[in-house]
């Protein structure tokens, strides 16, 4: 077997800049002067140009190079600390935004566009998950208007009359864990809520949500107090009791044993 070697023409590249000053004087002849073909030059006018990104530091010596890196070492170093900060104190602060309303449009708005300026470096699930929003709620807010100047179906509780907003399901909560009404069982629990104007929810709804959320009633029974001290009396023959003792007598059968006994003196009279 014979192997042909093919040899490749390095392709030239030129620096954009000359080649946007051909193409905005229409003159090929200042890049000829520098060596470049004219034929490449001459196609240079008969192609548009092409947006070329530059970096501003490429003209800079190694030295100013160096100290750019360093400035900008400790300006990530600066905001990598304030970052840290700022998820120390959201994880302490238990802040969430999955049972918090927003009525106000324009502060959604002003989430939604710090999340769109903040996409372009970091991922939109990382995003969410540190503001602690769903991502259905999210993009409902910018798929849906509603007409009570709320942009979520969610927080808005004119949209669907019949849906629980988070304020009544944890009233819900705290009267299904409360000791008070530990007597009282769900449905009946539910109509009381009812009758007393503070949730208007089917018993089916109650037991629904004490399965999702996995409440637990409390159960913890009350026994009255036993009385410490007896019977008491201040002289004899105030008050007799009588004390019964079972006796097993050897065929089989029971003797009972009766006796009368003086409650102050202790004494068996009979």
């Amino acid at each position: 077997m014979i192997c042909l070697m093919t040899t490749a023409r390095p392709q030239q590249r030129y620096d954009h800049r000359l080649r946007e000053l051909v193409q905005r004087t229409g003159n090929p002849t200042i890049a000829t002067d520098r060596g470049v073909p004219r034929s490449t030059a001459r196609g240079w006018l008969r192609t548009l140009p092409t947006v070329v990104v530059s970096v501003d530091v490429a003209d800079l010596t190694e030295l100013e190079l160096r100290e750019e890196v360093l400035k900008l070492r400790r300006r990530v170093q600066k905001l990598a600390g304030l970052l840290r900060l700022a998820l120390a104190l959201l994880r302490i602060s238990n802040f969430t935004l999955a049972s918090e309303r927003l009525p106000d449009g324009r502060d959604k708005q002003r989430i939604m566009d710090a999340i769109d300026q903040a996409h372009a470096c970091i991922p939109m699930r990382a995003l969410l998950r540190l503001l602690r929003l769903s991502p259905s709620r999210f993009h409902a807010w910018r798929r849906r208007h509603m007409a009570c100047a709320l942009d979520d179906q969610s927080s808005c509780p004119r949209t669907s009359p019949h849906r629980l907003t988070p304020s009544e399901i944890r009233v819900i909560k705290d009267m299904v864990t409360a000791p008070d009404y530990r007597h009282v069982p769900t449905g009946t629990l539910a109509i009381l809520a009812q009758r007393l104007g503070k949730v208007w929810a089917a018993p089916s709804t109650w037991y629904r949500l004490v399965q999702q959320y996995g409440w637990r009633r409390p159960r913890l029974r009350v026994h009255p107090a036993k009385p410490k001290i007896g019977l008491r009396t201040m002289r004899a023959d105030e008050m007799w009791h009588i004390d019964t003792t079972v006796i097993r007598l050897l065929d089989g059968t029971r003797a009972y044993l009766h006796a009368v006994i003086d409650n102050f003196s202790r004494r068996i009279l009979a």
